[in-house]
């Protein structure tokens, strides 16, 4: 069945239910020949609490316009929307809450294609997800790049420069006053954040991926770039409805590979990791991070953004967007994947020029802007299942280090406690923090924990942290997370102890806890799970999260 005939309400009587549902429609002023085209359903992310997506009305107007000239019926439809700044604990939480609420919207309701409205960091990842299982003719749409602001002649953008002027303020370099400034100055337009972290990263990988039209991940929001990118989505989901092509016709194993060789040459976020193993998972594709790992050591870091670099997206899509660096990419990237517009990787890059050589934020493979490995997978005693080190963010002198290690059992306990003077913490020390990760906290962005005050008054700028959650993917430092099996779920983090040494070694591809076994078997026997939310949704999430290595998707999804 197609159009309003898809999805009938159940009434045992399916002529009552088209005559209701054309009764209720015409209330709508929609007619007998609107009612006989295909459907194409707009999933709108908008909200007054998430500001990233304040253009988003006007994004899904265009939309609705591409799908009307492409002779389809557009129908918008609401979810839940995760902005990063105004969720507590974190978003993370509640990417699966989204995923699924998406995909039984998209199951439930009648619509030949759907195109997908998102843009700050979950929203993306939970529609993937979504579209992966519904499987239904879909096409992502993001509401694109902030534009920067400018501070006392200096470019400013979120939120890289958000940590980095709040460093420069718990060092005492700033004032409150300088401070409030900055504010007004840091996120001067809607739009998610402009550089690569989470939001850019994702938008990136949904057209690595094939999801999104070509050329649509950077064009900043509100630009007359970005709505014409929104009506050719809808031109091409009205196309879609008719001459479907499926998220199972695009998310194939090459085109997840292809991902993560893009990831690497963009110095992406290390949040990307778990989104694309879920909807890997979600897409019946087997991925793992020892996927990543191979193609980590093989892909260069290519593009100049912060907090790899130094630009920022608008920087990106003036040197021609994912386009160029995809041609960049070619050799290793496999050019037979299909894309939601109908088309070969092959034939898209065939019509792509090569980068103009007077840019210098997409790097060749001849001439990098840094060596291979932007992320890198660790494993050892401390993370038998994995963790990642964002190397390209990192300080190259801590890549090898081994220190003792200061343990704070979660995010508040951090919080409370890390610039006591009275722990004793020095630049050697390794701060760990535990009871982060998805089950025991829903895995907020905790893991790059601040340097100590007293430390970074004295000038002290990075050290090695490792947890069980994440970092934002606009953040910077040597900070090893994801660790699995988290705390909660007995990994060996919950087994460390003030004063235990512990060794990164980069290079080697380890993380270790330098304690031995039987003295840990004698820790393990003490140690006692943290208790689980007592109802709703926390729950849920508690009893059915997978690891951090498999996504942290449900189990039963």
């Amino acid at each position: 069945m197609k159009g309003m005939q898809k999805n009938l309400t159940s009434y045992a009587d399916p002529e009552f239910s088209r005559f209701l549902r054309r009764t209720f429609l015409a209330s709508a002023g929609y007619d007998g020949e609107d009612l006989e085209r295909p459907i194409v359903g707009i999933a709108d992310t908008s909200s007054d609490y998430n500001p990233c997506h304040r253009d988003m009305p006007a994004l899904a107007e265009a939309v609705k316009r591409g799908v009307l000239e492409g002779g389809a019926l557009p129908l918008v439809f609401p979810t839940c929307s995760l902005h990063e700044i105004l969720m507590s604990p974190t978003t993370m939480l509640y990417r699966n809450l989204l995923a699924l609420e998406t995909e039984e919207l998209i199951r439930s309701q009648p619509m030949d294609a759907v195109v997908l409205l998102g843009g700050c960091d979950k929203t993306v990842p939970a529609q993937l997800m979504a579209a992966a299982t519904a499987d239904v003719p879909a096409v992502s749409l993001v509401t694109g790049p902030m534009r920067t602001g400018s501070w006392h002649g200096e470019r400013l953008g979120a939120c890289t420069d958000c940590r980095r002027l709040w460093a420069r303020h718990r060092a005492g370099q700033l004032d409150g006053n300088q401070m409030a400034e900055v504010e007004t100055r840091l996120c001067s337009t809607a739009g998610t954040c402009m550089v690569m972290g989470t939001a850019s990263t994702m938008a990136c990988m949904a057209e690595a991926l094939g999801m999104a039209l070509s050329g649509s991940a950077t064009p900043p929001s509100g630009s007359g770039d970005r709505l014409r990118t929104a009506v050719h989505t809808g031109r091409v989901a009205a196309r879609l409805a008719v001459n479907p092509v499926k998220p199972s016709d695009v998310l194939t194993p090459p085109a997840f590979r292809n991902a993560l060789t893009v990831l690497l040459a963009l110095g992406g976020s290390t949040n990307a990791v778990i989104h694309l193993l879920a909807i890997a998972r979600r897409a019946g594709v087997r991925l793992t991070l020892d996927d990543l790992a191979e193609v980590s050591g093989k892909v260069p870091l290519l593009v100049d953004l912060k907090p790899s670099g130094t630009g920022y997206m608008e920087d990106f899509h003036a040197a021609g967007g994912m386009p160029a660096l995809l041609k960049v990419l070619k050799p290793l990237l496999d050019v037979s994947t299909r894309t939601v517009q109908g088309t070969r990787l092959a034939d898209l890059l065939s019509s792509t020029p090569q980068p103009d050589s007077r840019q210098a934020v997409v790097r060749t493979l001849e001439s990098p802007l840094g060596p291979a490995g932007a992320l890198v997978v660790l494993r050892g005693t401390l993370a038998p299942g994995g963790a990642i080190l964002k190397r390209s963010a990192a300080t190259s002198s801590l890549m090898v280090h081994e220190g003792p290690a200061t343990v704070f059992e979660s995010p508040d306990d951090a919080a409370e406690r890390v610039d006591d003077p009275g722990l004793g913490i020095t630049p050697d020390h390794v701060l760990v923090l535990r009871n982060a990760g998805p089950r025991a906290a829903g895995m907020p962005e905790a893991g790059s924990l601040p340097i100590p005050r007293y430390l970074a008054e004295r000038g002290v700028r990075d050290m090695v942290r490792i947890s069980d959650g994440r970092m934002s993917g606009t953040s910077f430092g040597t900070v090893v997370l994801h660790a699995a099996p988290e705390a909660a779920a007995g990994g060996p983090l919950a087994l460390v102890r003030d004063g235990d040494r512990i060794r990164l070694d980069v290079p080697a591809g380890r993380i270790d806890l330098l304690v031995d076994d039987h003295e840990l078997a004698l820790r393990r026997r003490e140690w006692t799970p943290p208790p689980r939310p007592e109802r709703g949704w926390r729950r849920l999430h508690s009893e059915h999260v997978l690891q951090a290595d498999c996504g942290c998707d449900l189990d039963f999804c």
